[in-house]
């Protein structure tokens, strides 16, 4: 279940940067590209991020993650590469 927590974090990671191109690079030359493009995007990174999560407090008793790990491992869901520091430092 490791190996899919990490493939999951670097994949949610990838559409969170994926996600925030489009909004600031493609949305400012291209309104009907971004309109196009927001729904997709944006349903793979709320999967992937559900995923991560879920997938995190499934870990939090298996790997035994203190409070804390567990809280830095949460919130870095939230942090643009956030999730590659913690595949990193973490798993």
């Amino acid at each position: 279940m490791l190996k899919i927590f990490k493939i999951t974090a670097i994949l949610e990671g990838i559409s969170y940067l994926v996600l925030f191109s489009n909004m600031l690079f493609i949305k400012p030359t291209n309104m009907e590209l971004y309109k196009t493009l927001l729904y997709p995007i944006g349903m793979s990174h709320g999967v992937l991020f559900i995923g991560y999560v879920l997938l995190a407090i499934l870990l939090k008793n298996v790997q035994k993650w203190d409070f804390k790990t567990f809280g830095i491992i949460s919130v870095a869901s939230l942090v643009p590469f956030g999730t590659f520091y913690i595949e990193k430092k973490y798993l």
